[in-house]
């Protein structure tokens, strides 16, 4: 069985940002700092998926609505 890649990569940015809630919570207040860039990328990631595949609905759309003005 063949695994998808983009199925692994949707649970490793919320993953991220749970490792970096306990880390927060848990650890000492020297050792906290090491988990903000760790939470950072995770919201980084989720962002990022969300606004390109905006962009890509915006481009689907506009290339509908082009040929639906040719006929």
């Amino acid at each position: 069985m063949k695994i998808n890649k983009r199925f692994i990569l949707s649970f490793v940015a919320p993953f991220m940002i749970l490792i970096s809630g306990i880390g927060l919570v848990f650890r000492d207040n020297s050792k906290k700092i090491f988990y903000l860039p760790i939470g950072l990328m995770g919201a980084v990631i989720i962002l990022e998926r969300g606004i390109s595949r905006q962009l890509d609905r915006k481009s689907t759309l506009k290339k509908i609505k082009s040929y639906q003005k040719v006929k």
